[in-house]
């Protein structure tokens, strides 16, 4: 058991380091954007903004009371993505954002900026930081209250929807405040990982500051008392656990912790699962890693291990009823240490002002001696997938062909449904090369997120997989794809409906009509379409696939409509048996 004095030095110079940083920032900021000679207009301190956060591409679609701003942004570094539909920019964004940090989408005023709301929701509810910048009526010609094109109620209305989709928002229809408004929405960003929104009237993007404009940084800093009480009891409770384990979640990648975290579980030998949301936080090769944990969609060894754990410490985790495996989990809180960017919580007791990031670097620093438990038997090693000349592709034999398929360079990019379910069970070879929308489940994902996430970084090679039904409401992204050159292997499970929906509840509502999706390439002229029957078929056009690098390839797997994963099955296993 750590000494009080080991532990309260270890979390003195957590906190300690942290207001440095904060004061450094303070200091350094105002001096880096815009405080020079030449002053900047709101529209160019934005995108000097945009700039300083790492954000080098901005997806949208151009409209009349933005295109100030656009002609800004085209004369800057920034390169500009346009996109087939707003909502597919939002996801483009947000998939953007989850690789490269941060990301950005701008449209015009209600038409395009309320197009944005479902994408935008899903990355407010799955913590992905995307700047949302809106093109707006001008003020001069708002006097009078005329009807202006694109307005729905009042000047206020699109502002006042966002207001509840993300974290913070803001009107730039002041000189006066605008750039501190700018400043603290970027901030408010970057703190909780989170959507912000702001909405520039088109006469206001080349107007300059009325006054000298310092935004100093304020930065959250943990409190030393209740971040020393916390790691007490959470140092004592993993002491005493005879069987500790970590569930790693998303906010481990959002706030940058994987390396805090492994050197927490490799220090003490704690074996680490993940949530669906949160897969491939870490490689799944890792020694440690258990495999993904989802109550009965899980595999069974890894759900009894975690439950059988006397000291369960959740990781950035949020426990949603898809990570739960539809309510079919079961973890005593009292056994858990949870601990996220907003709330840390031990049994029942509860910590506040700790940041998630000084929480686990002092828990990773902690002297403690904590016993070490075994692993679970590992999975026997998959055999080479050997296709039957003849046999129908199933979709347990889709996904143990894509599994050998994967390599360090490629990204799997999961829609929802049964690609989702399916896509647990696949082994993800480097750090954060999974995505998905596991928690918010929207569909049409797939697609526009394939595009955001080769336009954050080329080097990746996205592996698709999406069912009919979404790909049928966001496909036409491949068309910016195509224009792009950009590379992705997309694998459409044609079951003619919505799968996942006749497991819940059968009727003729869950068919769809029956594209011949392989022949989209013919329409866009250009990539490379496959349509796939038989086992040979699938391993045959994959090693094409994964031979045509000069643009997208798209698999038209045809599979029967009650063929689900080996996942969906396990669940529809445990809740027939509870029912």
């Amino acid at each position: 058991m750590p000494s009080r004095s080991s532990q309260s030095s270890q979390v003195s110079a957590s906190v300690s380091a942290r207001k440095k940083k904060a004061e450094a920032q303070s200091t350094a900021r105002p001096a880096a954007v815009g405080q020079n000679a030449a002053v900047p207009s709101i529209g160019s301190y934005l995108i000097a903004k945009l700039q300083d956060s790492g954000i080098r591409d901005v997806f949208g679609i151009p409209g009349d009371f933005v295109l100030n701003f656009y002609s800004l942004l085209e004369e800057s570094p920034i390169r500009v993505i346009g996109t087939t539909r707003e909502d597919c920019a939002g996801y483009a964004a947000d998939a953007y954002a989850r690789v490269n940090g941060m990301g950005a989408v701008c449209v015009t005023y209600c038409v395009g900026g309320l197009s944005l709301c479902n994408s935008i929701a899903g990355a407010y509810a799955e913590k992905s930081p995307v700047v949302v910048i809106s093109g707006a009526p001008g003020m001069e010609e708002r006097r009078n209250d005329p009807l202006l094109h694109h307005r729905v109620r009042d000047f206020q209305t699109q502002r006042e929807v966002f207001e509840k989709i993300t974290v913070a928002t803001a009107s730039l229809d002041d000189p006066l405040t605008a750039f501190r408004e700018i400043d603290r929405c970027f901030a408010a960003a970057a703190r909780y990982k989170r959507p912000v929104y702001l909405e520039l009237p088109r006469d206001r993007v080349n107007s300059k500051p009325l006054s000298p404009n310092p935004s100093p940084v304020e930065d959250y800093v943990s409190n030393p008392l209740a971040l020393k009480a916390a790691i007490e009891e959470a140092a004592d409770r993993l002491s005493k656990a005879k069987k500790p384990v970590v569930i790693a979640g998303v906010e481990v990648h959002r706030f940058g912790l994987r390396e805090t975290l492994l050197k927490f579980i490799e220090k003490h030998s704690i074996p680490v699962s993940a949530t669906l949301l949160g897969k491939s936080v870490i490689s799944e090769r890792h020694p440690l890693y258990l495999g993904v944990y989802e109550g009965a969609m899980g595999r069974e060894a890894v759900t009894k291990y975690v439950e059988d754990s006397d000291c369960v410490v959740l990781a950035g985790t949020f426990m949603t009823d898809i990570n739960l495996g539809i309510y079919t989990a079961h973890l005593d809180p009292q056994k858990c240490i949870y601990a996220t960017s907003e709330q840390l919580r031990i049994g029942y007791h509860h910590f506040h002002d700790v940041r998630l990031d000084d929480f686990l670097e002092s828990l990773a620093s902690a002297s403690m001696k904590i016993t070490k438990r075994a692993m679970p038997k590992p999975l026997p090693a998959a055999e080479p997938f050997k296709p039957e000349e003849k046999k129908p592709v199933t979709t347990k034999r889709l996904f143990q062909r894509i599994n050998q398929l994967l390599s360090d360079d490629m990204v799997v990019v999961a829609d929802v449904g049964d690609s989702l379910f399916g896509a647990s069970d696949l082994v993800i070879h480097q750090h954060t090369e999974f995505l998905s929308p596991a928690y918010y489940t929207s569909m049409g994902f797939a697609i526009p997120a394939a595009l955001g996430v080769q336009v954050a970084n080329e080097k990746l090679r996205p592996i698709v997989l999406v069912g009919d039904g979404a790909f049928q409401m966001t496909c036409l992204e491949l068309s910016t794809i195509l224009r792009h050159s950009f590379n992705p292997i997309v694998v459409v499970l044609n079951n003619k409906g919505y799968t996942t929906e006749r497991f819940l509840h059968e009727g003729p509502f869950n068919d769809i009509l029956n594209w011949e999706y392989h022949r989209l390439p013919d329409l866009l002229g250009g990539g490379w379409g496959f349509e796939v029957h038989t086992e040979s078929e699938l391993d045959q056009a994959l090693k094409a696939s994964i031979a045509n690098e000069d643009a997208f390839s798209l698999l038209n797997v045809h599979l029967e409509p009650d063929d689900i994963s080996s996942a969906l099955t396990r669940l529809a296993e445990r809740m027939s048996k509870t029912i």
